[in-house]
């Protein structure tokens, strides 16, 4: 297998963690096939993927160490690639990116927004409230996980409520790598409308949001902040601040639903609440695969394996948790395994600016969404929900729930 050019499966679940397993064991990288031709190598061994993501040869800057490349070439890789923020930046051009937002997800900043997901979360499950007695399930990631995050991210960039849906409609498609080049396409344009849409809803009317504070920094110097930039600023803020914690309470909720013993154990100590948190992560990396980077000198990884300059790379994010040779029984829940290291947030310079926020959020919504409902209850079975068609994005379509015990239905 280590000589094969292996497809990259689109399905999401099991299948993509399935392999994970296979590319781990056939070397410490292997060269993929990605959708429109794409070849890289594929890292999957834990250590190797956290060593590569500090390695001072290895790029995000498809611009400067990606030979070859065409902006726009590939719509799929549009939001991964095309963009110029901090995610696709290095060195000084990625400090100053980073700067620009930083100042919002600061310790201080963070925890300032703990009020706001409270009310959120509040107000989420009032709604949900109202569907207790529901003979038919409710979809607990549309109800709940996805809203709480994308609520709090819109809430914080200023989004007016009627860009909402479209804005976050071409988020969710742009995680989909089952598609047609014609798909994406139509979602890249989509969710540049989107974001330029919002860009000029602030010129028009700016207001006390990072939002209008990227417009204003634009306007003010566009040294610091080009438009090109401040739009894929947009983009990747906005994104990474809605998908992701949704995946992660969604796999919290399946998890402690299929593990009553263990539910049962946080319910008792409290405290325990962020072990959740890190156990989920460590299991279930909301980004799997996470195109790309490029080698920017060859980088011999033993075993016969030479990443070439200009070769492109691609590090899954959800590997290290999984990886045996760091973990016992890497793919069992367990709440009190010592070791819950992961990578699901990535590692070195570009380690998510927004992790702590996302923590917070599941921290808070997971022991208000189990004290509200003592008696939640998956509506199928765990193996039968149905994952995101990809192999970035790690979430399930729905989550469907019973809010009370229901009684098993004949047939």
């Amino acid at each position: 297998m280590k000589d094969a050019l292996v497809e990259l499966v689109s399905t999401g679940g099991q299948r993509v963690h399935a392999q994970t397993d296979q590319l781990r064991a056939a070397g410490p990288a292997v060269r993929i096939r990605l959708p429109e031709g794409v070849v890289a190598w594929s890292v999957t061994r834990g250590e190797l993927a956290k060593r590569l993501l500090a390695h001072r040869h290895v790029s995000k800057d498809a611009r400067k160490s990606w030979p070859g490349y065409r902006p726009g070439a590939i719509p799929w890789l549009n939001p991964w690639v095309d963009v110029i923020s901090m995610f696709t930046t290095d060195g000084e051009d990625h400090d100053r990116l980073r700067r620009l937002v930083g100042k919002a997800f600061t310790p201080r900043r963070i925890n300032d927004l703990r009020p706001a997901i409270e009310k959120i979360v509040a107000d989420l499950l009032d709604d949900l409230a109202a569907h207790e007695n529901d003979e038919e399930p409710v979809d607990l990631r549309a109800c709940f996980a996805h809203p709480l995050p994308t609520r709090l991210i819109c809430d914080l960039f200023g989004v007016p409520d009627e860009q909402r849906p479209r804005m976050l409609r071409a988020i969710e498609d742009s995680l989909d790598t089952d598609v047609t080049e014609e798909q994406a396409a139509a979602t890249r344009d989509s969710l540049y409308e989107a974001m330029q849409t919002l860009v000029e809803s602030k010129r028009r009317q700016p207001g006390e949001d990072m939002t209008s504070l990227l417009v204003t920094t634009h306007q003010d110097d566009g040294d610091r902040l080009s438009e090109d930039e401040l739009i894929s600023t947009l983009i990747n803020m906005i994104g990474a601040g809605s998908e992701t914690t949704a995946s992660l309470v969604d796999h919290a909720v399946c998890e402690l639903l299929t593990h009553p013993d263990q539910l049962e154990a946080v319910r008792r100590q409290p405290e325990l609440w962020e072990e959740v948190v890190q156990e989920t992560l460590r299991l279930h990396a909301p980004i799997m695969h996470l195109p790309l980077r490029y080698a920017t000198a060859d980088i011999d990884l033993g075993d016969g394996v030479v990443i070439r300059k200009g070769e492109t790379i691609v590090i899954n994010f959800g590997a290290h948790g999984r990886d045996p040779g760091l973990h016992d029984a890497p793919s069992t829940f367990h709440l009190d395994r010592e070791d819950k290291a992961h990578l699901a947030f990535g590692h070195g310079i570009h380690y998510c600016i927004g992790a702590p926020l996302a923590r917070l959020e599941a921290t808070i919504a997971l022991p208000a969404l189990f004290d509200r409902f003592p008696d939640l209850d998956l509506a199928v079975d765990h193996a039968d929900l149905r994952p995101q068609a990809s192999f970035i994005g790690n979430d399930f379509l729905e989550v469907p729930v019973h809010l009370r015990k229901h009684p098993v239905r004949a047939g």
